[in-house]
């Protein structure tokens, strides 16, 4: 198991309290409302808590960034399925899930102001909030689709070689240009059932490319 799957498993395992998830949305709300600048400050007193209490729960800022971060992150899942008992049906359910939750995710105006965030840090090099979206939203994302990908492939659902690679094919055909279009201010208007038809579009193109080779 990679390092970030652990760190995955050991976020997973130990759930953000209410409290706690209240504190990341009033992060996530100061980001829509004044970009990258907020401090310990701005976020205790749009949370109506103390720093002494940020500070135990998530470090300093960089640690609150990254708590955020798997927080909106940890929304995309490919749903429950049962890695022995796997069948085509349970297959595609689960891309389904994955790929709507993630364009949910991707086109909120929380998502949209955390990652344009990201990019001016990185750029900049202001902070590692770039390092930290990388890490903990794209990369994370894909740990958690991976497994479904390969126990498919042991059941003889799916064929690649690389699960890295496979996972970035349907993460291109489930996202295209959607989330480009939206960092750089297209108004794009995306309702529930749009996502769902794309995502179920995604989901047969990624399922006809991997599809197994037959035997002549």
């Amino acid at each position: 198991m990679s390092q970030l799957a652990r760190k995955i498993e050991d976020f997973e395992a130990d759930p953000l309290t209410e409290r706690q998830q209240a504190v990341l949305d009033a992060v996530l709300a100061l980001m829509v409302e004044q970009g990258g600048s907020l401090t310990m400050t701005d976020i205790a007193r749009r949370a109506s808590c103390s720093k002494e209490t940020l500070y135990k729960w998530f470090g300093d800022r960089d640690g609150v960034l990254t708590a955020t971060v798997r927080w909106q992150a940890s929304k995309v899942r490919a749903g429950n399925y049962d890695a022995q008992k796997l069948d085509a049906a349970a297959l595609r359910e689960s891309l389904e899930n994955f790929a709507r939750n993630w364009l949910t995710v991707i086109s909120s105006s929380t998502s949209i102001a955390l990652n344009r965030v990201a990019i001016s840090e990185a750029a900049s090099r202001k902070s590692d909030l770039g390092r930290i979206v990388l890490a903990n939203g794209r990369l994370a994302i894909g740990e958690r689709l991976k497994p479904l990908l390969e126990a498919a492939r042991a059941a003889g659902l799916l064929q690649f070689t690389d699960a890295e690679t496979a996972f970035r094919t349907f993460f291109g055909l489930v996202g295209r240009d959607v989330q480009i279009r939206l960092l750089l201010g297209d108004a794009v208007k995306y309702p529930s059932p749009e996502i769902a038809a794309d995502a179920a579009r995604a989901t047969d193109q990624f399922l006809t490319l991997f599809k197994p080779h037959t035997k002549a």
